[in-house]
């Protein structure tokens, strides 16, 4: 039984046409017991092929094709956890040893030195053999081989033969085979595969030919000569060797050592030492550190205590159950940093006097008690009735994910910190990879096909549509509607589908990094980041999520630091600054600027959208902010929940006003407790697990399954089978076919994106705060937002306006007064409230490029 050991996915960039998860499934329909995944210079794709060949039954087998200096290739395989270790280290020194970046490239000293664990394959048609073999013929390669044998022995070291119906290919492997059994070496077969299925072929060449920033005619000398690189059938390549049975057989030998090593089981990445607890047990220092703060925050005389021991028991317990206690204590004594370093960045900037945290959390983890009791969150989670389900559960799959926001000058010092704390080689960015839109892909692939470049741009420019093809998006553009059909703008559609969804390049996750005790270097492999003196690792998020990394998001966020400045103002001009947690958080003046859609300048409620929500909502506590901050995202647009929640919240209104209770109308009555307080609409992530559990009896593990796969790449067939499970479910439970697909279907409509409860309560108090702010203390408001753009939806000019219309002048530079930064002025003539705002040089340059 044949297996292919030299696989390319799309995450070689620009030289596979297929994502890991279609080659899995590929595999498994053509009976391949197991699979190597084998992308070029990286393990970008590992993760993902690793998940996705479990979940089918398949072995995967991890491995990468390194380019040496000479810019031969070469294949290694990882047959224990040390050889992983070993490709990992070898791949990191590929791309940090080299001072051009988009060119890795290994000293073959370095594999000689470091192959422990590692099976070698001798490479492909470009690879290492084949290269001396071209080069310097036949003895030098002879020579090269027993090289080889000598330094990665004979059991490790194989000469690789492939047969894609390529000119030269039996003179080729009739010449390898010659040297290995001259020198008692196994040759191996294999496909050096570059997509799932035959088709994909022209793809792959419009890929080559887009990495080679030419066309098709143009890239000849570098595109394969055929369509023969595909997966094929394993009896197919027993076929093409029937003269050499022992390379296929030898397939199944290198399979079956490669079982030693498993990436979803034998990782070995561990949680980071927390500091401080070194004698004590993480669970007892972890509920020692929380009870002794749950004094603090919730007194004898509160009425929430009681629940929150109940919730903060619970918690602990699900904790220590999931052995996450270090998790949390590696979060607390990153935030305990995170006050040192605000305290620092205070001392020598413009904030010194502000009296805030130096960072508030966001997303689930607003919902945890221990969160909150920790100071990784500023919102109550027992007072605003918060969710916990989310967050921790009892079949938790991953790691928890706890976000923090920082203000920007925080967040870049603390970055630094972190790597001088925990090291360099303990400590990496995540990655990201930025797939095809739809303008991008008529961009480039209209290139490829030499389209005419004008009408390609015009394509380009006005094709904005996420919900039909290419080709429907052609029909509808003046002009166009004739193309479609036409030679190469119909393969310019098809291609355009077959695009969509794979990786252009490796970017730079907006804020994460993951923290190691091993040395990361040997768990993931790591390449430069964009930013000097910083590293990313090979991984996204999602694949930072499935090895259970410690991923800390430290987000900067604009308005934290806006925050910040308007607070050391007012503190400069009153004596003292305003406590923002103390503050009149139902105040009638606040609300009724809200209200009338006064919000530009403000936090999360300033959109053209948001206005005239609010309009139509209107708002009066934090919980109707939250809800304005949750609805205007495209889950709850999709769902169709919008305009039926702003429906019902007028007939609330009108009810309460005739002293009368609203019943909101429900699709079933298991619903009422899942959606009562958003009037029988989903508009809260939260609620997705919530209602699969009331509706169809899923498990918190089955609801999670389903969320974090409609937040990844979707299929339609993993769809299928939910909603398969989500209907059999609601069936049990009375509930007819019909209401079932129809809640499922608002469900998954939070694939679009949509908030968790706790994530909108956070943001929700933050646009209460800009708010309050910016109505008792303009000039402050408007000198701090100026100094902290770019920021928000609006131009400085209409800024200054909507500051003008608050009584705040804004003067013009002054050569002999101006500051470095936008300040305040107070005095008499500076309009009704007395004050005004500064301008300084920075300032006058932006007005004059806006110019």
């Amino acid at each position: 039984m044949y297996i292919e050991l030299h696989c390319h996915s799309a995450f070689s960039f620009l030289d596979g046409a297929s994502l890991p998860e279609q080659l899995t499934l590929a595999a498994s329909q053509l009976d391949y017991p197991a699979l190597a995944l084998t992308d070029h210079n990286g393990l970008y794709g590992s993760m993902a092929f690793a998940q996705a060949a479990k979940q089918l039954g398949l072995q995967a087998i991890t491995g990468a094709e390194l380019t040496l200096l000479d810019g031969s290739h070469i294949t290694l395989l990882a047959e224990t956890p040390t050889g992983y270790a070993n490709l990992c280290r070898l791949i990191t020194e590929a791309h940090l040893g080299r001072e051009d970046r988009r060119d890795p490239r290994l000293d073959f000293a370095s594999l000689e030195a470091r192959h422990t664990g590692l099976i070698v394959l001798s490479g492909c048609r470009d690879g290492l053999l084949p290269g001396v073999l071209r080069r310097e013929g036949a003895t030098a390669a002879r020579r090269f081989a027993e090289r080889c044998r000598a330094v990665f022995g004979r059991e490790n070291f194989f000469v690789e033969l492939q047969r894609n119906y390529v000119q030269g290919d039996r003179a080729l492997t009739r010449a390898l085979a010659d040297i290995a059994d001259d020198l008692q070496l196994s040759v191996v077969a294999s496909g050096d595969v570059h997509y799932h299925t035959r088709q994909r072929h022209r793809l792959h060449d419009v890929l080559v030919a887009i990495g080679h920033r030419t066309t098709l005619d143009g890239s000849h000398s570098v595109r394969h000569a055929n369509s023969e690189f595909y997966l094929r059938p394993p009896h197919e390549v027993e076929a093409l060797f029937r003269d050499w049975p022992d390379a296929v057989a030898t397939t199944q030998v290198v399979a079956e050592r490669c079982r030693s090593f498993d990436l979803t089981r034998d990782l070995g990445y561990r949680f980071p030492d927390f500091r401080g607890a070194s004698h004590t047990p993480a669970p007892r220092a972890l509920a020692e550190l929380c009870r002794a703060r749950l004094e603090e925050r919730y007194l004898f005389a509160s009425p929430h205590r009681p629940e929150a021991e109940r919730r903060l028991a619970e918690e602990l317990r699900l904790i220590e159950h999931h052995g996450l206690s270090g998790f949390f204590l590696v979060y607390h004594d990153l935030f305990e940093l995170a006050r040192e370093v605000g305290a620092d960045v205070r001392r020598h900037t413009r904030r010194a006097g502000a009296n805030l945290l130096p960072g508030r959390g966001r997303g689930s983890s607003v919902s945890s008690v221990v969160c909150y009791l920790l100071g990784l969150s500023h919102v109550d989670p027992v007072a605003t009735q918060l969710f916990i389900g989310r967050f921790l559960n009892e079949t938790l799959a991953s790691v928890p994910d706890i976000d923090l926001d920082f203000p920007r000058e925080i967040r870049e010092e603390l970055i630094r910190r972190v790597y001088r704390r925990y090291g360099d080689e303990h400590v990496g960015l995540v990655c990201s990879f930025p797939t095809y839109r739809l303008r991008s892909t008529v961009r480039e692939i209209g290139k490829a096909l030499d389209l005419p470049l004008g009408e390609i741009e015009q394509v380009a420019k006005l094709s904005d549509s996420r919900t039909v093809g290419l080709s429907d998006e052609l029909q509808r553009l003046p002009g166009f509607a004739n193309r479609k059909n036409a030679p190469l703008w119909k393969e310019l559609c098809e291609l355009a589908e077959e695009i969509a969804g794979l990786p252009r390049h490796v970017s730079q996750h907006v804020g994460g990094m993951i923290i190691s005790s091993r040395p990361l270097v040997e768990i993931v492999p790591l390449e430069h980041a964009a930013m000097e003196d910083r590293v990313v690792c090979q991984w996204d998020k999602d694949s930072c999520d499935d090895a259970r990394f410690i991923k800390i998001d430290f987000l900067a966020l604009g308005m934290l630091s806006l925050v910040e400045e308007c607070v050391e103002l007012v503190a400069v001009h009153e004596g003292k600054p305003p406590d923002l947690s103390r503050i009149d958080f139902e105040d009638p003046a606040v609300y009724d600027r809200i209200c009338r859609g006064d919000t530009v300048g403000l936090f999360q409620i300033e959109s053209r959208a948001q206005i005239q929500m609010l309009r139509r909502t209107r708002p009066r506590n934090l919980e109707d902010l939250a809800v304005e901050v949750a609805i205007v995202r495209p889950g709850p647009i999709v769902g169709g929940a919008v305009n039926p929640y702003v429906r019902r919240r007028e007939e609330q209104r009108r009810a309460i006003a005739r002293g009368r209770r609203y019943e909101p109308p429900l699709d079933h009555p298991l619903l009422e407790e899942a959606l009562a307080e958003t009037l029988g609409v989903i508009l809260y992530q939260d609620q997705v697990l919530q209602v699969c559990q009331a509706l169809a009896g899923f498990t918190p593990g089955q609801a999670e399954a389903l969320r974090r796969a409609m937040s990844r790449r979707r299929s339609r067939e993993l769809m299928a089978e939910f909603l398969e499970e989500f209907r059999d479910g609601a069936a049990a439970r009375g509930v007819s076919e019909a209401t079932a697909e129809r809640v499922f279907t608002q469900v998954i409509a939070f694939s679009e994106f949509g908030f968790p409860k706790s994530h909108a309560a956070a943001f929700g108090l933050l646009a209460y705060q800009s708010a309050w702010l910016r109505h008792y203390h303009p000039a402050e408001y408007y000198t701090a937002l100026f100094n902290n753009q770019p920021m928000g939806f609006y131009s400085l000019d209409a800024l200054g306006r909507d500051a003008s219309r608050n009584g705040v002048e804004i003067r013009l530079p002054d050569v002999n007064q101006s500051d470095v930064w936008c300040t305040v002025e107070r005095g008499s003539g500076l309009g009704d409230r007395g004050s005004g705002i500064g301008s300084c040089a920075s300032w006058s340059r932006i007005c004059t490029r806006l110019e």
